[in-house]
Formats: structure tokens, C-alpha cells, sequence
């Protein structure tokens, strides 16, 4: 398995059968690898990411992972697609509940900004946070992620939008 070492913790590369053993449909991929109390996420959510996985694999991409502290699997972080012909990818994260407000998400974009950094492919990181999730805003903040702006989604609601440029000159 593929994996990008971060501050006290890995970003393992997310396979297909890891999605399968978090949503209960097989054993673990990895006998040494456990899950966070509660799981990381919904099925549903977790059927949604296992979706945009298949995508991201599909097309070559290698930029979905497990966020791995001491052997489980605390969270899960990624690019929503592959990078667009500018060079822009989206990216997402979250933390298991139980296992939030440790700088886990902090560590894990850090990371992922560090692979994208690596990728020829990608000049500019974008996200998007819940205008009430103050967390995830500090997370970005603290990557060096500036607000451009903000938009609104029928589902999520108000959202504000950051920026991160890899390539300044």
C-alpha cells in the first residue's frame, strides 16, 4: 500500500477493498489496521467517497486516503476529482467524531498539500467549508488556505471557499 508520512500519523492510499471493510462487507484488507470507535463516517457518506474513489482510481488518480494514527484509521481525506486542465483540484476531509480536535485534519491536509505540491498536474488546491464548520476553516487556515469567496448549495448550504496556490511565483 501507498502511503505519504505525516506528523504523527500516514495517509494510506484508500483501495476499494478498505471501503468495503469499513461499510461491514469484508474482513480488513490489513490485519494490523483497526477502525476509530464508531467508524469514520456514515454508510452512507462512506458510499458516496467509495463512488468518488472508483472515479479518482479510474482515471489514474491517486488521491484518496485513509488518515492512519497508530494503526487506525481515523479519518479520510482526498481529492473530489482529478485536476482540472488549469491545474485546480477540490479537495475533502473528515475526522472520525470521537477522534476530532487532535489535529488530525490539520496533519492530514498538510500532507495532502505536500503530495499535490509533488504532482506536475496540480497548481492550485481548493476547498470548501460550511460557513458555521469554524474547525474546518481553522484547518485551512492553518495550511495557508485563503477565503475567495463564498456560494451555496442547496444541501450543504452556505459555503466559503479557500484557495491554496502551489506554484507562486
Amino acid at each position: 500500500m501507498a502511503a505519504i508520512e505525516a506528523e504523527d500519523g500516514l495517509l494510506v492510499e484508500a483501495l476499494d477493498a478498505h471501503y468495503a471493510w469499513m461499510l461491514g462487507d469484508a474482513p480488513t484488507p490489513a490485519p494490523d489496521l483497526r477502525l476509530a470507535p464508531g467508524g469514520v463516517d456514515t454508510a452512507e457518506t462512506l458510499g458516496v467517497l467509495r463512488a468518488m474513489n472508483r472515479r479518482l482510481q479510474s482515471s489514474g488518480s491517486h488521491g484518496s486516503w485513509l488518515v492512519v494514527v497508530d494503526q487506525e484509521v481515523v479519518g479520510l481525506c482526498g481529492y473530489k476529482r482529478p485536476a482540472d486542465a488549469d491545474g485546480t483540484v477540490e479537495i475533502g476531509y473528515g475526522i472520525a467524531e470521537c477522534r476530532r480536535n487532535c489535529g488530525h485534519a490539520t496533519r492530514a491536509v498538510s500532507a495532502m498539500l505536500t503530495f499535490a505540491g509533488r504532482d506536475p498536474a496540480v497548481a492550485t488546491v481548493v476547498a470548501a467549508t460550511s460557513v458555521g464548520n469554524v474547525a474546518s476553516q481553522t484547518v485551512l487556515e492553518r495550511n495557508g488556505f485563503i477565503k475567495t469567496g463564498k456560494s451555496y448549495d442547496p444541501d450543504d448550504g452556505e459555503l466559503i471557499w479557500w484557495r491554496h496556490d502551489l506554484r507562486q511565483f
